[in-house]
């Protein structure tokens, strides 16, 4: 057991005072709360009759003790409310010790309590509980990193970072505001199920251990089943599996998925993530880039009341329709070279001169994305498609139904990041069987993300899958943007970190 603090020791001892008291410290009933902060202190009509026997639970997390009666505030999930304690209501007759030993000297910020009491206004105007019974809930044997504040200044601040992200639980405690990140989060994804419920999509679940790593270009994480005695990869992507429900007859799936994929982290990167991926049989990706200006801006409406949303300094405005661009348009603008008819040889001189790092692994696809990448993302701020993608890039997207060497193939790019990617699938297996084959050249060069052959899939599409339009959507990256979050560990509830 870790040495303990000062504190931690004093807190030890009070418990067991409290434990000799005959007072169980963590007791197994259920606590009857009928009351929360939030909706009391809205709705509070100053009406005693309607505000008798209120109960709350939650956490202590002020006290000022004035003789016989004491202040208090109390934390639940939806914010604070003050508690007021007369030692002579709560503790009557020749219980006085009680309140002395236990509210006044034994309960601890921190510690979770319920009380039950009537609500009144108090001559300052502040809503109040005024305590009949109180019940000790759950006691903390570790103090907690209060804030403190004073003139609108905050001092003591739980704000470092790597503290925060460990020790999320006390961020949440602590750092209210945090919660509300987290809960803008989940009505994002409540508002895609929605929305894709409603259109008869059928929400679904595939393989997180795969056979083979396939539908996205990643390296991934390797694992070891002992009883089939075969190693498994963690799934980098889940296309190919909603695409083989495509072909077993289904006219729309998605599913939220958790991706893993054995890269760098930083601040837009971690190694596991959320993303939505959705297929849909008999559609295009003109049809897809349409659902997701509907999608997003409706995000933007339900979280902020308008399309508009503020990311640090800029203002991003998810209002319809976005601009598009052709990748090798987007090239063109931002750096005044064609490169729309280079070959691999042309493509590594114009990288070059361009002082943009490149490797011998890279073939003409990612050679493009680099170009893209160093000259174009950054200056792509508002909401805009970036269309029409060499076919190097994209192993799994249709070709181009009128321009050569060209695949239907559109990512979103929103404040200089992708946050979406998707495809007119391609459901020719043996073009399919082709573009993995040149993957396979490209995983003998080098390239540790190149995509595998995937014999069951390429069954699966002989037996024939309609034209379908797929899509991708990152979670987490979508929800920095719609929080105003500036790392993707500021999204995630328990991010990864290097042990301690």
């Amino acid at each position: 057991m870790p040495e303990l603090s000062e504190q931690e020791q004093i807190r030890r001892q009070s418990l067991q005072e409290i434990r000799n008291m005959g007072i169980n410290p963590y007791p197994a009933a259920k606590y009857p709360v009928d009351s929360s902060a939030a909706a009391t202190l809205l709705n509070f009509n100053d009406n005693p009759d309607e505000w008798k026997d209120k109960c709350f639970a939650g956490r202590l997390m002020t006290r000022r003790i004035m003789g016989k009666a004491s202040f208090a505030e109390l934390m639940d999930s939806s914010g604070r409310i003050q508690i007021y304690l007369n030692r002579d209501e709560l503790c009557p007759g020749e219980n006085k010790e009680l309140y002395n030993t236990l509210f006044k000297r034994l309960l601890d910020i921190g510690d979770i309590i319920g009380v039950k009491g009537d609500v009144f206004r108090t001559h300052v105007g502040e809503v109040t509980v005024s305590v009949k019974e109180l019940t000790l809930l759950a006691k903390t044997v570790r103090p907690l990193p209060i804030v403190k504040e004073k003139d609108g200044v905050l001092y003591d601040a739980f704000s470092d970072p790597e503290q925060r992200y460990r020790q999320r639980y006390l961020d949440l405690i602590v750092n209210p505001s945090v919660r509300e990140v987290f809960i803008k989060r989940t009505k994002i994804i409540t508002v895609m199920r929605e929305m894709l419920d409603a259109k008869g999509y059928y929400e679904v679940e595939t393989p997180i251990l795969q056979p083979i790593h396939g539908g996205a270009a990643a390296r991934p994480f390797v694992t070891h089943h002992n009883t089939l005695d075969i190693d498994l990869y963690l799934r980098i992507a889940n296309e190919l599996y909603l695409k083989r429900l495509i072909v077993g007859g289904f006219d729309g799936v998605y599913e939220f998925s958790k991706d893993f994929r054995n890269e760098g982290m930083d601040r837009f990167h971690n190694p596991e993530f959320t993303q939505i991926e959705l297929y849909v049989a008999y559609k295009d990706y003109f049809w897809m880039m349409d659902l997701v200006e509907e999608m997003i801006e409706k995000i933007a409406m339900t979280l902020h009341g308008t399309t508009q949303v503020q990311v640090g300094e800029i203002l991003i405005d998810f209002k319809r329709p976005w601009k598009r661009f052709t990748m090798f348009g987007a090239i063109e603008h931002f750096t005044g070279i064609d490169v729309s008819q280079m070959d691999e040889e042309q493509l590594v001189e114009t990288c070059k001169k361009l002082h943009i790092d490149i490797d011998k692994t890279m073939g003409k696809g990612k050679l493009i994305d680099s170009l893209f990448g160093e000259c174009c993302e950054s200056k792509l701020i508002q909401p805009t498609f970036i269309m029409d993608y060499p076919i190097e890039m994209s192993p799994l997207a249709k070709k181009h139904r009128s321009v050569e060497g060209l695949v239907e193939r559109f990512e979103c790019i929103v404040n200089s990041k992708e946050i979406c990617n998707a495809y007119s699938e391609l459901n020719d297996p043996i073009d399919q069987r082709e573009r993995f084959e040149e993957q396979m050249l490209l995983a003998k060069r080098g390239d540790e993300e190149a995509m595998a052959l995937d014999e069951d899939f390429l069954r699966a599409i002989e037996f024939g899958m309609p034209p379908t339009s797929g899509l991708g959507i990152g979670i987490d990256r979508l929800a920095m943007i719609m929080t105003n979050s500036q790392s993707i560990q500021d999204v995630l509830l328990f991010p990864q970190m290097r042990p301690e």
